[in-house]
């Protein structure tokens, strides 16, 4: 049995913080894991800023509740649950991830947390478990599972190099650069057909 493990902003779904970033006029908030490799110092200063502007979670839920899976997403999950058990893994937190997981039909997520005081500042992050992605893919080995993944930032790769197969669908340059093992796919048929063509060489490789 595979398992296709997918991350969810820039997979399926437009990047939070870039739409944040947007609405409010904040530049600073336009920077993500497609830039920084180090989640801890992009959270810090995230929540660093959003104290500076006096913003919290009621403003962040305004803009997510505006977003829309990208176009081809749903048709996309609906396409990988007809062939393989879906696992989204994902940086983000669930009091964000809720609104749109509820527009790509609930597929499994594991995420993240948030401490929000009764104001609604964010007052913290509560990581589930560093590096949650990659522990994730090593324990459905663990299970005796294989598992291809799909994700388009520095925070993917450790997912991409522990399972059986990569892909990157939509990096940018920077991830390309650093990571060439990796296929690159831009649009998600192509997406489709590097999930087919791993799923063939794992099976190949288990006879």
């Amino acid at each position: 049995m595979i398992v296709a493990c997918l991350d969810l902003e820039g997979v399926l779904v437009p990047e939070i913080w870039i739409n944040v970033a947007e609405r409010t006029g904040i530049a600073e908030l336009r920077r993500t894991t497609r830039d920084e490799p180090d989640y801890d110092k992009l959270m810090r200063g995230r929540l660093a800023i959003l104290d500076r502007h006096k913003l919290g979670i009621r403003e962040i839920e305004a803009v997510i509740a505006t977003l829309e899976p990208l176009p081809g997403a749903l048709d996309f999950v609906a396409w990988l649950r007809a062939r393989f058990q879906v696992l989204v893994l994902s940086d983000t937190f669930y009091p964000f991830a809720k609104p749109l997981m509820e527009k790509l039909g609930h597929p499994t997520l594991f995420a993240h947390d948030l401490e929000i005081e009764a104001s609604g500042r964010i007052a913290n992050y509560l990581l589930r478990l560093p590096d949650q992605k990659r522990a994730s893919v090593e324990r459905l080995h663990d299970l005796r599972f294989k598992v291809i993944a799909a994700g388009d930032s520095y925070n993917d790769t450790s997912m991409l190099l522990a399972a059986d197969a990569g892909i990157l669908f939509r990096p940018p340059p920077n991830v390309v650069a650093e990571f060439p093992q990796f296929p690159v796919t831009r649009e998600y048929d192509e997406l489709e057909r590097a999930f087919s063509a791993a799923a063939a060489r794992i099976a190949t490789a288990k006879t």
